[in-house]
C-alpha cells in the first residue's frame, strides 16, 4: 500500500465545569467540545515493525506516546502483531489544552482499524479510546460539537457548528493537566447552567446572551499564575471578540468573532512569538 496521511484536528472547550471528584481520583465534568482548524498530520506506510517518528524532537516516540499506545491497544485487542511506520508532523502545541495528543491517538485507532483490517466496532473502539484518555472518544466519534460529561468520555453528538470565527492563541506557556487539577478552585455545590441548551441557542438562533454560561473552572487558577495567558484574553476582547475564554486545562485561549476582519486584526495585535489559528464559521472535522 502506498503511504497516505490524515489530519488530526484540535479542539476547544466551550465551557468546562468541574462537577465533582470520584473515589478513584478522577474528576467529573461537563463541557462542550468544539473542533478548530489547527491540526497535526499523521503519515502511515507499510512496515513489518511498529515504529514512529515525529517532527518535534521534544515529543517522545516510545511507549509513552499516545499514538504508540493506541496502536498497541489495537494489537492486543485483535491478537495480532502487524506493523506500521507512523510519522507525526506536530503542529498543535502540547500543554495548550487543545487535545492534540488525544486527537492523534484517535486518528491512529481509526486508521489502523482499517489498515490492519481489524474491523472493530464503534463500541469496541470507544472502549479502547476511553482507556487512552478522556478526550480521545470525542475525536474518534464526532465531527462537530459534542456535549461531554462523566470524565469527558460520555458524549452526546450535538450535530451543531459554531457560527463565528474562532481565533485560538497559544501564548507559549506549557501547563500540565496534573497542575491544573491540583490548583483549580473547586465549586462542586453550585447550580450548573444548561450547557446544551445554551450552545443550541448560540448556534441555531445566534443568541449571545447565554455566553456567560461557558466559563472554564481552570481559568482563575491559570490566570493567577500565568499573567501572559490572562493578557491574551484581554487582548482578544479589546480587539472585538464577543466572547473569550481559556480552553481546556492548558494555556490556549480562544475568542469568538462575528467578522473576519476583526479576527484577523486580533491575531495581528498579538506578540509575534505566539502561535495562532483562525477557524472559519461552521467548521467541522470532515476531511
Amino acid at each position: 500500500m502506498r503511504p497516505f496521511s490524515v489530519k488530526a484536528f484540535a479542539k476547544i472547550n466551550l465551557g468546562l465545569l468541574i462537577t465533582g471528584k470520584r473515589a478513584d481520583g478522577y474528576h467529573t465534568l461537563e463541557t462542550i467540545f468544539a473542533p478548530i482548524n489547527w491540526y497535526d498530520t499523521l503519515e502511515f506506510k507499510d512496515s513489518e515493525l511498529l515504529s514512529m517518528s515525529c517532527s518535534n524532537a521534544d515529543l517522545p516516540v516510545d511507549d509513552s506516546n499516545l499514538c504508540i499506545k493506541a496502536a498497541k491497544s489495537l494489537q492486543r485487542f485483535a491478537g495480532l502483531q502487524k506493523g506500521v511506520a507512523m510519522k507525526l508532523h506536530k503542529e498543535i502545541p502540547f500543554g495548550a489544552g487543545l487535545g492534540g495528543g488525544s486527537s492523534d491517538a484517535a486518528a491512529v485507532l481509526r486508521v489502523l482499524n482499517e489498515f490492519w483490517q481489524i474491523n472493530a466496532s464503534a463500541v469496541d473502539l470507544h472502549t479502547l479510546a476511553v482507556k487512552l484518555g478522556a478526550d480521545v472518544p470525542y475525536f474518534l466519534a464526532t465531527k462537530g460539537l459534542a456535549y461531554a460529561r462523566g470524565i469527558g468520555d460520555e458524549l452526546d453528538d450535538l450535530r451543531l457548528t459554531i457560527p463565528y470565527y474562532i481565533v485560538t492563541v497559544f501564548p507559549e506557556e506549557h501547563i500540565a493537566t496534573a497542575w491544573a487539577y491540583k490548583n483549580f478552585h473547586a465549586r462542586f455545590d453550585r447550580e450548573l447552567p444548561d450547557l446544551k441548551h445554551r450552545v443550541s441557542d448560540l448556534c441555531l438562533s445566534g443568541k449571545k446572551d447565554g455566553l456567560w454560561a461557558f466559563e472554564n473552572d481552570f481559568e482563575t487558577a491559570v490566570f493567577d499564575h500565568f499573567a501572559s495567558v490572562r493578557r491574551v484574553k484581554l487582548l482578544l476582547l479589546e480587539a472585538g471578540a464577543i466572547f473569550a475564554s481559556l480552553s481546556g486545562s492548558g494555556s490556549a485561549v480562544f475568542g469568538l468573532f462575528e467578522h473576519e476582519h476583526d479576527a484577523v486584526a486580533a491575531m495581528i495585535c498579538l506578540p509575534e512569538t505566539y502561535r495562532t489559528s483562525l477557524t472559519p464559521p461552521r467548521f467541522s472535522m470532515e476531511q
